[in-house]
Formats: C-alpha cells, structure tokens, sequence
C-alpha cells in the first residue's frame, strides 16, 4: 500500500538541522533551550510564513545594515583620508565617483579610464546616472555609495538565494553568507558583490544542470572579475576525472559567448580604454597585504634584497600555477572524485594566497564557496576573526603610510605584517581542511549525510573514469563507503 503523507508534508524532504549536525551551534543552543528536538520534522513540516529562504533573507538585510551603520562616520562627515582609515569606513566609490569623471557625466570605459573590468564599469556608469544634480558635493557622494550600498544588498540577497538552494538539504549553511563578517565589513568596500552574485547563480544554474544558462551567468561574472575562470577550471578537472566532458564544453561555450558579448561593444568603441584594465593589472606593482608586499617590508626593515616588479610578476603567475598543479593532482588521484565546491573554493584560495594584491573585499570570493565546500560553523568563525583583525590592520597602516596620520593611530609595520601572514595561514588552513575532506570523505560535512553532490549538476553521481593511482601507505586512509540510498 502506498504510503500517504499528512497534509503539508507532500513533495517535501527533510532537511539537515545546523544544531544538530555541527557541534559548536549544538553548543551554543543551549542558551536558548538546546537543539532542535529529534521528533520535529523540518522541511517536512510547513514552516508557516517563516519559510528557510524568507528567514535567509531578513539575515541577509540586517547584516547589510549592518554594513551600512559601519560606515556611519564616513556617511556624515565625508570619507576624507586620513579619518576614513581610522574609521574604518573606506570604501571605493566616493573616491571614484569623485575623481574618475564620474561626478561631471563621464561614464568608464567609454570616455575616461577604469580600472575595472567592462561590467563593474558599466553598473559604476549607470548608477552614476542615477545620482540628480552635477559636479562633485558632499551630497551626491553620499547618495552615490548610499545607491550602490543598496543595490549590493540586493545581489547579496541573491547570492544567499541560490547558496541556500544548491545545498539541497542543507539550505540553513546559506547563513554563513547571509551573516559573514567578511561581507559586513568589506560588502560596501567594493563592486565585488556583483561578481559573487553572479557567479552564485551560475553555480546554481550548472547544479540544476542548465548548462547554458550556468555559462552566460559564468561569463558575465568573468566580465565584472577574473576569478570565476577558475570555477571553470574546476569544471575542467572534473570533466577529465568523470569523462563528462560535455559539461565543460557547453557552459565553457556559453560563458565565453557573454563575455564576449559584453565586452565587444566597449572594445569597439574605445579599444585603449578597454584595455587599460588590463595593462593595469599586468603592471601594478605588489600590492597591499600580498606576500610579496609583506615580504618587502620585512626586507626593508632587515635590509634584505627585496624582490622587484618583475620578479613578482614571474613569481605570482609561477606560483599560482604550481598551485593550480598540485590541486589537479588532488582532483585526478582522490578515492572519490571531489565534490565541485571543494574544488573550486581550492582553486580560489591559490588565486588568493598567490596573487599580487589581495584587498580587503576579497574575502567575499571565498565566503559562498566555502559554505558549499566545508560547512562547519567554527572553522568559517575562526577564519572570518581573523579576516577581522586583518581588515583593522590594513587600515591602521594605511592610514600612515598614505596619508601621515597621527602615530596614536598608527599600526607599526611588524603588526600588520603579523595580520597578513594570519589571513593567509587561515586560507591555507581551511585548504588544507578541504583536502583532506576529499581524500577522507567521511569527514566531509556534505558526504556525511549520504549525499554525494548536491552542486555537481552533471557531475553529481558520476563513475570515476581516470584516476592517478600514487603511492602511499595502505592505512593512511580511512576506508570511504559509497552512500548508501537509504
């Protein structure tokens, strides 16, 4: 006899409970009265008006407010150097609006220069547009950030959206993204919540195994910021490993035909323009809180040789690769083929741990992957305070080194080189989490709960197809078994 289900339990599955699945939140429940009860039912059981998503939601806007609350100094006395330091509450578009022909008309790209990629100049344009009056005033700065501080909440809404629904049974790890320190504090610093959101719906997209739709998402996210190549690239690798090399060729084909898309008309127009982001970012030099600019420092005050701009343009790309390298042995030669995240939260976190510059509001690349690729609630806490202690850091020296501030404010150049080398241990850290995750899935968060990938779109249960064998002690690993259907 087929089984019948209680009204509002139809074409529902149950959902991992964070309290009981993750011991630290299990810990700390026991303030309000312990874990959720073994007898309840979520996800099975109606929620009422307070469904995950709408929950997911109200988090994500009052940590935006958050954010926005942060930058109150800047809000009501300008952001001027060196207080916008003191306080905390730099953030990038005053500066641009102001001194980038912004303020006067112009728009990126298309008649003065940008730095940024052709997306990120054309929302910086259109927002522009939407600021009345003319000319450079405290008012128009302020509704200029107060404009794309909002619609930044917006696209963190959306990237918290389709995080909660990629991880299937476990939509509550989406809180690590709608409540992450990293985007309260740096979410307004920068355009990189665009690039975020887009790359999040394209993730959603490939795990419904909407190829299509997932590239052109994956290529305009690759139009406002490089690092989604590298999503692609964890694509690449799982294609070889799984032999699903159709996955690779359509959503690559897709993406490359948006990018391409969006950028042709600004190439056309104004080809130096266009291609001024990329001249800037082959010749920049190392910059603030990269190892190499750490390095330097060091140097200078031992007086070691430092290392030139030439030496880190050969050392960072090298590196990276190197990186790149041992990560697609880890794909190619793991008893279980990774999860999609992992792979691509590793990929990223080289990027980040190599590139010539790592500013502030990069943190926010890494925050949905790794809620896909390591959803432990200490690990993401431990990480993002430390991330907390670098965003202070850089700032105090900022505010000495670019603009003389007053030495009681000051950070000494010892105690911000400490800060950048605790970032970058604490991404090295939860790499080395992730690895070992996949050679051992059994203490994968995910795998655990006889789930196998739920992100993997075309991948998700696919038979391994190549897999380097390398050597290495029969007993150092745990036995993984295959989850079960049950």
């Amino acid at each position: 006899m087929e089984e019948t289900q209680p009204p509002g339990r139809r074409g529902r599955s149950r959902l991992v409970v964070p309290s009981r699945s993750d011991m630290l939140l299990r810990n700390f429940t026991e303030v309000i009265g312990g874990p959720l009860g073994r007898r309840s039912d979520p996800g099975v059981i109606s929620p009422g008006i307070f469904t995950v998503e709408r929950v997911l939601i109200l988090l994500t806007l009052a940590a935006a407010l958050v954010g926005v609350l942060l930058k109150g100094y800047c809000r009501a006395h300008g952001w001027e150097s060196p207080t916008q330091f003191y306080a905390t509450c730099y953030s990038d578009f005053p500066e641009l609006f102001s001194h980038r022909g912004l303020a006067e008309g112009g728009f990126p790209i298309l008649t003065n220069q940008f730095e940024y990629p052709v997306l990120i100049g054309l929302i910086a344009g259109l927002t522009a547009w939407l600021v009345p009056g003319t000319g450079v005033t405290d008012g128009r700065v302020l509704a200029y950030f107060d404009i794309n501080a909002a619609l930044l909440a917006g696209a963190a809404m959306i990237a918290v959206l389709a995080t909660a629904r990629m991880s299937a049974r476990r939509p509550w790890d989406a809180a690590m993204v709608a409540l992450a320190p990293g985007i309260i504090l740096a979410g307004a610093v920068n355009w990189d919540l665009w690039t975020v959101c887009l790359l999040a719906v394209g993730m959603y997209f490939f795990a419904q195994q909407r190829l299509v739709p997932a590239g052109i998402l994956i290529g305009l996210a690759t139009a406002s910021n490089m690092y989604p190549l590298l999503f692609l690239a964890a694509i690449l690798l799982l294609a070889l490993r799984t032999g699903r090399l159709r996955a690779l060729l359509v959503t690559g084909g897709a993406a490359a035909g948006s990018w391409i898309a969006v950028n042709l008309p600004f190439a056309a127009t104004n080809f130096d323009g266009w291609a001024h982001y990329f001249r800037y970012t082959a010749d920049r030099d190392a910059g603030y809180s990269s190892p190499w600019f750490a390095y330097n420092l060091v140097a200078g005050r031992l007086r070691w040789p430092e290392l030139s701009p030439a030496a880190v343009d050969l050392l960072s790309p090298a590196l990276l690769v190197v990186a790149c390298a041992a990560i697609a042995v880890i794909v190619l030669s793991a008893p279980r083929r990774p999860r999609l995240a992992q792979v691509a939260f590793l990929l990223v976190g080289a990027l980040i741990l190599t590139n010539k510059a790592y500013s502030p509001q990069f943190v926010v690349w890494l925050i949905p992957l790794l809620a896909l690729a390591r959803p432990r609630w200490r690990d993401f806490l431990v990480w993002q305070g430390i991330e907390g202690l670098h965003w202070a850091a850089v700032w105090m020296y900022l505010g000495q080194v670019t603009s003389a501030g007053s030495s009681q404010h000051n950070l000494d150049m010892p105690y911000y080189v400490l800060a950048v080398a605790a970032h970058m241990f604490a991404v090295a850290y939860l790499m080395a989490r992730v690895t070992w995750d996949i050679y051992d899935p059994n203490y994968d968060p995910i795998r655990r709960h006889h789930t196998d990938d739920p992100h993997g779109g075309p991948f998700a249960g696919a038979p391994d197809r190549i897999r380097l064998s390398l050597r290495r002690p029969a007993d150092s690993l745990l036995p993984w078994k295959e989850p079960s259907n049950a």
